[in-house]
């Protein structure tokens, strides 16, 4: 099973702190999973301009191609201005509207205080819901009094991180036979 684990912010290291400690407990607990770090920070991105996203070439290309095939993907995201960063929201638009469909997608957030929650329910759930995603319901949301120079310092939050980890492998190997079962029905 493929898992992208996509830090959706080019500033900043709260974000990336998260989902780097989760693609280390996936290649921990799970070594028979292909886990990849994108980190939009490491990429150069075109802006969406309408085309298909395997029009485009370069870093675009392969990270919206790695997302394409991915069978579980994390996303981070910290909270900018009470929304996702534009960075991410132009992953979204680079792809198609049913980029999601059959895919299981599980969501680490970040923010400056419990206020922004909301933006998650509001703004990002919506947007994965219309992409057709498989969203694992319970996500982990991180204060920034959670991270200290790096290091996650709130051992409840690594206990959630741990939790979102295994609800993703599940939930993306159990649909994933879901669906061997339904396509096994068929002789072509």
């Amino acid at each position: 099973m493929r898992i992208v684990a996509l830090a959706g912010s080019i500033v900043g290291s709260k974000t990336k702190t998260a989902t780097k400690k989760v693609v280390e407990m996936l290649e921990n607990k799970y070594p028979q999973h292909e886990v990849t770090l994108l980190d939009l920070a490491d990429y150069t991105l075109e802006f969406s301009d309408g085309r298909h996203y395997f029009e485009y070439d370069g870093d675009t290309k392969y990270v919206t191609e790695t997302i394409m095939l991915a069978d579980a993907i994390i996303i981070g995201t910290p909270t900018f201005q009470a929304s996702i960063p534009a960075t991410l929201k132009n992953i979204f638009d680079l792809l198609p509207v049913s980029a999601f469909r059959d895919n299981v997608v599980s969501i680490i957030v970040t923010a400056g205080t419990a206020k922004h929650y909301l933006m998650v329910e509001q703004q990002l759930k919506p947007i994965l819901v219309y992409m057709k995603a498989q969203i694992v319901q319970p996500y982990v949301f991180i204060e920034e009094k959670d991270i200290h120079r790096k290091e996650i310092i709130n051992d409840d939050v690594v206990f959630r991180l741990e939790r979102l980890v295994e609800d993703t492998v599940l939930l993306a190997e159990t649909y994933k036979n879901l669906q061997a079962n339904r396509d096994a029905k068929y002789d072509f």
